[in-house]
């Protein structure tokens, strides 16, 4: 993954610059999501990531089950790294390209990864670099959390420059 990174990311001298994007469009698309999904009735928590893999902004909506904090987190997680290992956009695309490693699921076992629909790579307009990750979890099915992920990124796609 590191040489993968290295792609996306360009040097000055020794110094290592990685693009993502800026705290207010991180927000802007993590409300946007809980906001898709609240349209339909369906109460969600929204997690993106940056570059780093950490959390840069996260909405609860208003009544969301416990464990959707860390299952958004991890949709995004995984959308990020595996989205930029293998080149694809969601969560979705990774499990139907068995990118998820074996049969057995042994890479859900990995600290934060977890292969379920919901999950959305966010890259830059001009070049496709990958900026981070977007994750949504508590609507009935990962397939209606990814729908809202990808509506807020649809709508803000062309910020990511």
């Amino acid at each position: 993954m590191g040489l993968c990174m290295a792609a996306s990311a360009h040097a000055q001298g020794h110094i290592v610059i990685t693009p993502k994007l800026d705290w207010s469009t991180a927000e802007k698309l993590a409300a946007e999501a809980v906001r898709s999904c609240a349209g339909q009735g369906y109460s969600v928590t929204a997690t993106v990531v940056d570059t780093t893999g950490h959390q840069q902004a996260v909405i609860k909506g208003d009544s969301v089950p416990l464990q959707s904090l860390s299952v958004s987190y991890r949709k995004a997680y995984t959308a990020y790294s595996y989205g930029l290992a293998f080149n694809l956009n969601t969560t979705s695309e990774l499990i139907a390209a068995k990118a998820g490693g074996p049969p057995n699921g042994a890479l859900n076992t990995i600290p934060e990864v977890l292969f379920v629909p919901g999950g959305v790579t966010l890259r830059r307009v001009s070049d496709n670099a990958v900026l981070g990750g977007i994750g949504v979890s508590g609507a009935p099915g990962g397939d209606k959390d990814e729908a809202c992920a990808q509506a807020a990124v649809t709508k803000f796609r062309a910020d990511f420059r």
